[in-house]
């Protein structure tokens, strides 16, 4: 998108060298004692930043490896912003002893995390397990260089913001160790799924946040506002303008502004604004539209798919584009604004005009202020909205962040403590003791058999059988025993099942590696997926850096989670915060399997639905159902109370 390249002036406080940011952090710190001081990583145009402020605390540093999104961050705020890539060591090491000899309070910051291959999450796997020191000119995960930095610093506060799916893969590995670390250098923490909407964002946007405060302070929650922002309520006062209209001026043009009317969210977006520049709004600038794309987006209200459109509008096969175009709806929230809105605007069309956002919309939208500008061409600024925190989800986490330090709340367990009690737990059964025996086993295979055979056969058959089967370790073995494998699988009815066993067996013996495998792949007749998980979980392969460790929410495991912290994950988005809290049940390196695995055994004989033997637990003495605390004062507040059903 060509236009204007906005050029943004150093702020008056900003700082050129440490020496410089050392005496404002020490006037501050006469000026007002109690005030905290942050370090934001990964700080792009200062979204975090411009929240976190607006909450009352000060950001005097400030990180990216992008030149725009460091010139709009120094435009904006006091302190020293750099421009240093947080995969050199040697820039982590600087970094983090400049916090550390500033003694700054609070680091913020989220790292990108991009999608991990198999053998990189391998490498990662490997090197958290033996506790390797990283050397130093390995070039890091971001996510890795922020707790290396907090490691180093140390400091009171940490909060990092993410993508849901940092979380959610099938692993969760990423999350596990992210909690894992923070735990083991002292800090409670605190993790949620959180959709901005609830805080004020006129847009539906989900973040991952993960909040750790140094023991025995625990980050307590924003409270939601209650308000739901629109898009017409964000924008609605803004002028009309023509797609590809630039105003006289280049990049000092304006829009004239002369609202009849404001909402309460568009009065706090013109708050800040010079009262020399009330009648002006900056940026007011978009794409031109193509008058075949005119055509079609005058043809389209909020509910018109791509693919609704007429064939002689239409520039993209419909089959795999039938949500290019997408006008947003003046009385819902905006689809999510994504760096991707640089590149096109088709998912961003105008409520009412026939033309893409602009970039003063698309702040908006984000709840970026009107005197914010962003330095760079137009998709430089579009870029730098779209990968930004939005400053009002800044606002109400610094909020918390300032009251959990003053309010004092109970202590919980932490993950750490909770997944080496299931692990001692199961350690302490071996197979005999194991209400399912298999997830002692040897083999995948026995696993498979025990899970697809004794499915709902009551503990008493299952111990007692069970030594006569788990003999026939492999495929190969039990087709050997045929005649006996479905004689014994005859006396719990199971004869159906057992064909369908031997017709697995007959394909694993021609395809030996299918099974096997670090990761198995392929498909396995009569093998769901959920079995093949719990044998991969059950039996890592020799190279266990490579064997994946699949978070299980099937097999009552989520009926338990939701028990043991007072909420509904097992009704309610099972795949996202269902997945969350199984993910603090199970841990990180070193506990994880055997942990998970205990879930698994418990789901199945103590935490039953009806009548669950809640004193035998090894939880017990944590479970919000056990201790009779039912939901909990403070209950997850996540996107369950959208009403949405996980899949």
């Amino acid at each position: 998108m060509r236009g204007p390249f906005v050029r943004l002036e150093p702020h008056v406080d900003s700082c050129g060298d440490v020496r410089e940011l050392e005496e404002l952090v020490a006037r501050l710190r006469t000026e007002d004692p109690q005030r905290l001081l942050a370090a934001d990583l990964f700080s792009g145009a200062g979204g975090l930043s411009l929240g976190l402020e607006q909450a009352g605390l000060r950001v005097v540093l400030g990180v990216d490896h992008d030149p725009e999104a460091t010139e709009t961050h120094r435009h904006h705020f006091a302190g020293l912003t750099v421009d240093d890539d947080l995969a050199d060591q040697s820039k982590v090491d600087e970094i983090a002893g400049l916090i550390r000899s500033l003694r700054l309070d609070v680091v913020v910051g989220g790292p990108p995390c991009q999608p991990f291959s198999r053998a990189g999450r391998s490498k990662i796997r490997h090197r958290v397990r033996l506790g390797l020191a990283e050397p130093h000119d390995r070039r890091r995960d971001l996510w890795e260089s922020f707790l290396a930095i907090v490691r180093q610093a140390g400091p009171g506060c940490v909060l990092m913001e993410n993508v849901p799916d940092m979380a959610l893969d099938r692993e969760m590995f990423i999350f596990r160790t992210i909690v894992h670390t923070l735990e083991e250098l002292g800090y409670t923490v605190e993790a949620r799924l959180v959709e901005t909407s609830r805080y004020g964002v006129p847009q539906s946007r989900q973040r991952l946040v993960i909040a750790a405060m140094r023991a025995p302070m625990r980050f307590r929650w924003p409270d939601d506002t209650g308000r739901r922002v629109t898009v017409w309520n964000a924008i609605g006062d803004l002028p009309e303008v023509d797609g590809g209209w630039r105003p006289a001026g280049g990049a000092a043009g304006w829009s004239e502004y002369s609202p009849v009317h404001q909402t309460t969210f568009q009065r706090d977006m013109r708050t800040g604004v010079p009262a020399a520049e009330a009648g002006r709004v900056y940026d007011h600038i978009t794409r031109p539209v193509r008058p075949d794309d005119l055509q079609a987006f005058e043809l389209m209200d909020e509910r018109t798919l791509y693919s609704d459109l007429p064939d002689n509008v239409k520039r993209y096969r419909d089959d795999i584009f039938d949500d290019k175009y997408k006008r947003l709806g003046e009385n819902d929230l905006s689809r999510t604004i994504t760096a991707h809105i640089a590149k096109d605007g088709y998912w961003y069309i105008h409520p009412r005009q026939s033309r893409t956002l602009t970039i003063r919309e698309a702040a908006r939208l984000q709840t970026f202020p009107d005197h914010v500008r962003f330095a760079g061409p137009p998709s430089a600024a579009f870029r730098q909205i779209g990968n930004a925190v939005p400053p009002r989800l800044g606002e109400h986490l610094g909020q918390a962040l300032v009251r959990s330090m003053t309010v004092p709340v109970a202590s919980r367990p932490t993950t750490i403590e909770l997944a080496g009690r299931l692990k001692a737990w199961f350690d302490s059964q071996g197979a005999a003791g194991l209400p399912l025996p298999w997830l002692a086993a040897t083999t995948r295979w026995q696993v498979v058999v025990g899970e697809i055979l004794f499915g709902r056969v009551a503990a008493d058959r299952i111990r007692l059988l069970w030594p006569l089967f788990a003999r026939w370790q492999d495929p190969a073995a039990t087709i050997e025993a045929e005649a006996d494998f479905l004689r014994a699988s005859g006396w719990i009815g199971r004869e159906h099942r057992a064909e369908q066993l031997l017709d697995a067996a007959d394909w694993l013996t021609k395809n030996p590696d299918a099974l096997d495998a670090p990761d198995p792949t392929g498909k396995i007749p009569h093998v769901t997926a959920s079995v093949l998980d719990l044998a991969v979980l059950t039996v890592p392969s020799v190279d266990i850096d490579a064997s994946p460790e699949p978070v299980l929410v099937g097999r009552g495991v989520l009926r338990l989670a939701a028990r043991h912290d007072g909420s509904d994950v097992d009704h309610r988005n099972r795949m996202s915060d269902g997945r969350l809290a199984v993910a603090r049940l199970i841990g990180g390196p070193g506990t994880a399997r055997e942990a998970h695995l205990a879930l698994v055994a418990l789901a199945s004989s103590m935490c039953r639905p009806n009548a669950p033997r809640c004193t035998e637990c090894p939880l017990t003495t944590t479970c919000q159902r056990s201790t009779g605390a039912g939901t909990g004062a403070e209950a997850p507040m996540t996107s369950s109370s959208t009403g949405r059903t996980g899949a």
